[in-house]
């Protein structure tokens, strides 16, 4: 592990205080304790609950504790008597680090000057950043990260071995069955990935690729957790999306770019897409489309959640929600109506304080500079309202524009909507139907299927051509009454955006004229 390698380093460069963030204890712990056999130190650590004991002993062999220790001064104060080349790792001292415990800190300091002259370290682990000003130049903090690959691998090895024992407990993973559960489980702590190991093992007796919907509802509590994000579950594939061929072709090739052997290709995982368009057109379902296409879990980013009352709170909200995403990554964050969430960015600072452009400004630099592989999917309907700064190369992979459906297309809608409600889509005059409903998006098909149906429910009779025809006389479609809103938006989409129906053509070579010389 690197961050083991600098861990070590800095110990040896008798760097006095580190800080290291984490909800690991454990792990870190583990890492710490092969620095210091290595480096032939003993290792202590402290909680508030049990003072300052050796390192590494279980909770019921702690029998000769010194009660006084759990006093964080007195335990400082231990660390300064202790005369050989030690490690003290003190567990979730961030609570002693506030304002009011001005004499911990201060200690702290003091003790921090000491041990640059000496072969001891303080090790601070906590899931939550605490520094006052006076250590601000004494504390060097890091990031622990969480298990990769590898690490999984090794606890699932662990527990299919643990389990052999047991006759009735069917293990059937091959090598991409292995690759999809490993993949599902990134994001998870080691706590967490064996806790659903073994859900998965005690509720179903047997461990499959297939078992992979029980470690995203592992993730779901995460997220849950968080306040900010919403798990969206969603059953929507894209055998429920009519026409966008194009769309559906560039997320399919992107489906296995999170496998190992795309890593090897070196194949980057794609950033994310901007999906504008027409309402009702199926934006949206593509969003819940790609979730189940990539088996990936989705998180809806809704902004109204992200602005607090408090001066600061709404940035803050907006770097803890892109940090619970990347915690349960790889993932899909779905930002619906990007357009209205960053509305007004622009005039910011004589309407709000500047509270949504600084919102604005920290999620774009996320967008820019993120490493972990979420994916987002925006999706807008009104380009005036879109700031340019999102339009920007690099920060998302492409923009699709979704126009209405074309007659081919609204077939397809048709038969996906009646096979939906149990109907046979071959009884039906399917070609009358397409041409009645001339302009209208995938969700006004929809919506007359239903109208129909409750006509042909209180007429006591099935479902019959005529009663969708006659729903669809009485619909007036959005193209209708945003006419000139939805030309302007295809203006502007032309040459600026992917139509994600029709693939793009290349301009054929003019003929030349062909001499004899």
């Amino acid at each position: 592990m690197k961050l083991q390698s600098e861990i070590e380093t800095l110990i040896r460069a008798r760097y006095p205080i580190l800080y290291i963030l984490s909800s690991e204890e454990m792990r870190v712990q583990k890492v710490v304790m092969s620095i210091a056999q290595r480096r032939q130190k003993k290792v202590f650590e402290w909680s508030f609950s049990t003072g300052i004991v050796p390192g590494g002993t279980s909770l019921q062999s702690q029998k000769h504790r010194n009660p006084a220790t759990k006093d964080p001064l007195t335990a400082l104060d231990q660390v300064i008597e202790q005369v050989e080349p030690a490690i003290f790792i003190f567990k979730d001292f961030h609570p002693f680090l506030t304002k009011s415990n001005f004499a911990i800190i201060r200690k702290l300091k003091e003790i921090a000057l000491h041990l640059k002259n000496s072969f001891k370290t303080i090790i601070l682990v906590s899931p939550t950043l605490e520094i006052p000003a006076e250590l601000e130049k004494e504390v060097t903090v890091l990031s622990f990260p969480l298990p990769d690959r590898e690490e999984l691998g090794e606890l699932l090895n662990y527990i299919i071995e643990d389990v052999r024992q047991f006759k009735q407990v069917k293990v059937d993973l091959d090598g991409a069955g292995r690759e999809r559960l490993l993949q599902a489980a990134l994001g998870l702590t080691l706590g967490e990935a064996e806790n659903v190991f073994a859900k998965i093992i005690v509720q179903d007796e047997r461990l499959t690729a297939d078992d992979v919907n029980e470690v995203f509802a592992e993730k779901q509590q995460i997220i849950r957790k968080s306040g900010l994000l919403e798990y969206y579950a969603t059953t929507e594939t894209f055998s429920h999306v009519g026409g966008l061929s194009v769309l559906k072709d560039w997320l399919q090739k992107r489906a296995i770019t999170f496998t190992a052997k795309a890593r090897d290709f070196g194949l980057p995982p794609p950033k994310g897409i901007l999906i504008l368009g027409v309402q009702g057109c199926g934006k949206s379902l593509c969003a819940k489309g790609v979730s189940n296409l990539w088996q990936q879990p989705l998180l809806r980013f809704d902004m109204g959640r992200m602005f607090g009352s408090l001066v600061g709170s709404s940035e803050e909200n907006v770097r803890r929600a892109i940090a619970v995403a990347e915690s349960v990554a790889p993932a899909i964050l779905w930002v619906d109506e990007i357009d209205k969430a960053f509305a007004g960015s622009q005039s910011s600072g004589g309407t709000d304080g500047g509270t949504t452009a600084r919102v604005f400004g920290t999620f774009l630099t996320w967008l820019s500079e993120k490493t972990a592989p979420v994916f987002v999917v925006a999706t807008a309907n009104d380009i005036s309202q879109l700031p340019p700064e999102l339009l920007r190369k690099g920060r998302l992979d492409d923009i699709f524009f979704v126009d209405l459906p074309s007659q081919a297309e609204r077939e397809e809608v048709f038969r996906i909507h009646l096979g939906k409600r149990r109907r046979d889509p071959e009884k039906f005059d399917l070609w009358a139907m397409v041409e009645c409903s001339a302009n209208f998006s995938g969700a006004e098909v929809e919506e007359a299927i239903i109208s129909a149906l409750y006509d042909a429910f209180y007429a006591g009779q099935d479902l019959a051509t005529e009663h969708i025809l006659a729903a669809l006389r009485e619909t007036v479609p959005l193209a209708k009454t945003m006419d000139e809103q939805i030309n302007r938006l295809r203006n502007w989409a032309e040459g600026r955006a992917r139509n994600a129906s029709i693939p793009r053509t290349t301009a054929a070579d003019p003929q030349r004229r062909r001499m004899e010389l």
